[in-house]
């Protein structure tokens, strides 16, 4: 599946948040990329590129290329409710963000790893298709194999001090998880406005 693999301290830098996760890069150089460094003006931005630097950080964020992330927003719109929450609910409840956020991958792209490479079990059948979308009630499982498991183990370690959302239950023990319910905007916590990028998408 295609994704972004270009320099992640870069695009942090760019739009001035750790999208891909802790970096110390923001800590250093805490102004946007390019030849004129922190010296550098820049203008001020209008309206419709204050919305596309939103779309641009939920799309790095999750590891969502353009065409499929305007797909979940037409998903978005066809269901009942805030546009901009099922927006983000949809790609939080990704199998490979979901696999982040149960402490089995260190990040979204390690876990995406392990979804594409079977490791993943959803209700007992191995599912490798990281954008899968799971339901309240799936349990997700990493495969009873020892490759499997030690990765999961050595990802445990290195995610032990980030607590797991109370919209998923985990079982450290049994490499098991399950969802529990479809998270809340206030759960998600997200790093963007997403309203800014639904009137995007409605121009």
């Amino acid at each position: 599946m295609a994704r972004y693999t270009g320099a992640k301290d870069r695009i942090s830098r760019r739009f001035g948040v750790p999208i891909f996760g802790p970096t110390k890069a923001l800590e250093h150089k805490n102004y946007p990329p390019g030849i004129h460094g922190p010296k550098g003006s820049r203008r001020k931005k209008s309206e419709y590129a204050v919305a596309l630097d939103e779309k641009q950080k939920l799309r790095y964020q999750y590891g969502v290329l353009e065409r499929q992330f305007r797909r979940y927003f037409q998903i978005a719109l066809t269901r009942r409710g805030v546009t901009g929450q099922i927006l983000l609910q949809l790609l939080e409840t990704r199998l490979d963000n979901v696999v982040y956020r149960l402490g089995f991958g260190s990040s979204r792209a390690a876990a995406r790893q392990m979804v594409c490479h079977g490791h993943i079990q959803v209700n007992g059948r191995k599912v490798d298709i990281s954008s899968f979308n799971v339901k309240p009630g799936d349990k997700i499982t990493v495969k009873d194999h020892a490759n499997s498991r030690s990765l999961a183990a050595r990802n445990f370690e290195l995610t032990q001090i980030t607590p797991v959302p109370d919209w998923l239950n985990v079982d450290k023990d049994h490499f098991a998880g399950e969802v529990s319910r479809i998270p809340s905007r206030e759960e998600i916590a997200p790093i963007v406005n997403e309203q800014l990028i639904v009137e995007l998408y409605s121009r």
